[in-house]
């Protein structure tokens, strides 16, 4: 608004005032803005003029208008730039030409070489002479990244929009598409492939020691050399619009596999036990019995859950109270659900029973497709069929 102003009254095309009415202002504060950009020697500002002036000789005054029409031309250089800038590049409100790349500069720079020189094109952005030749030879070439950049968009947008550019790379490994780190995170920028960040809130069970706990057999030592030795568990709480969700999944140290999961609208003890039940069914008699672990939550000390770790013969752990540290990889497979399915999802139409099948697809997706780097880049479920623990 202040470089339209002082354009517009360097121009002179209108009167002063009718200049200030037509942007809001008062007519006093259309000369402060000149005076600000132009600097205090500026011909025609509102500063009251000492008794004894200097008159200026008419090479002087000469010079000085010459300085002025120089101002004012790269005053409306400069918001073309910002316009343009706008349209082009769809850059907000607040651009700042200096520190756009040189490809981005070089852009602007021949969008409006028509109308203007190139060197105060240049020197407006801060663009050496060489630096503009070489990227406008590299924009003229065709983008030998184009089919990749395609395969890219499909991979993330795929993968619930949650991989980063590991995950997405080892994608395009899988693919037989040997792209370096580096490039596949250049062009996930350029391609504006963000992934959501995490939110804080917790669900709570805990309501105080209402028995005996067991000792932290785990003791945050979340490694396990194979399958079944040490399962984690815990319940999580989702907010939607139609009403709140509860997941209760029981996790594998081997692997970071979701053994079992039940989900339902209230945090009871059929949820747990339904999830115990199903985690059981997938131990052999013959194996050793897995250490269960969980919080101090009161659905970890109910009789039925006691009766059934006990028939079972698993080993109950338990965490120290409020410490979440101590049930850390449950916790991380809770925040990986949320960021990657929970959090980017707009649920305002969606039923209880529709995000009960979403969450559901998303568990089966995470055994069987998600890539963790830990794994050698593969699934849970890939990475037991590699090991022959699966069929």
């Amino acid at each position: 608004l202040m470089c339209e102003g002082v354009v517009q009254l360097c121009a002179r095309q209108s009167t002063a005032q009718e200049i200030a009415q037509k942007l809001g202002v008062c007519r006093g504060t259309l000369y402060n803005w000149k005076n600000q950009l132009l600097g205090p020697y500026a011909p025609a500002s509102m500063k009251p003029t000492p008794k004894q002036s200097p008159v200026l000789d008419e090479v002087a005054l000469k010079r000085q208008i010459e300085t002025l029409r120089q101002d004012v031309r790269r005053l409306k250089l400069e918001r073309e730039l910002l316009k343009r800038a706008h349209e082009i590049l769809k850059q907000g409100s607040d651009i700042d030409l200096h520190r756009l790349t040189n490809k981005d500069k070089v852009v602007l720079v021949e969008a409006l070489r028509a109308q203007y020189e190139l060197p105060e094109l240049l020197s407006l952005v801060s663009l050496a002479r060489s630096s503009y030749f070489y990227h406008r030879s590299r924009v003229k070439l065709a983008d030998k990244y184009v089919d990749v950049r395609r395969n890219i968009t499909e991979i993330f947008k795929a993968n619930y929009r949650c991989y980063g550019y590991r995950r997405v790379q080892a994608s395009l490994i899988q693919e037989c598409k040997g792209i370096s780190e580096k490039v596949v995170r250049r062009l996930m920028k350029q391609e504006g492939l963000l992934v959501s960040k995490p939110k804080r809130r917790r669900y709570n069970s805990y309501l105080g020691e209402i028995s005996a706990a067991p000792q932290n057999i785990i003791n945050r030592d979340f490694h396990a050399a194979a399958p079944n030795q040490k399962w984690l568990t815990d319940i999580t709480e989702f907010q939607i619009p139609a009403g709140k969700i509860y997941l209760s999944p029981v996790i594998d140290c081997f692997d970071g596999m979701v053994v079992s999961w039940s989900i339902g609208s209230h945090p009871n003890a059929h949820l747990v036990n339904t999830m115990l039940d199903a985690a059981i069914d997938t131990v052999q008699r013959n194996e050793v019995r897995p250490v269960i672990h969980s919080d101090r939550g009161a659905h970890y000390r109910w009789p039925g859950w006691l009766s059934r770790v006990h028939d079972a013969k698993l080993v109950r752990s338990m965490s120290r109270k409020g410490c979440s540290p101590d049930n850390a990889a449950c916790e991380g497979f809770f925040g990986r659900l949320k960021i990657e399915l929970f959090y980017p999802g707009n649920w305002q139409s969606t039923t209880i029973e529709q995000f009960i099948e979403a969450v559901d697809t998303y568990i089966r997706w995470y055994n069987e497709k998600r890539i963790k780097v830990s794994l050698g880049r593969l699934s849970p479920v890939q990475y037991r069929q590699k090991l022959g623990l699966a069929a």
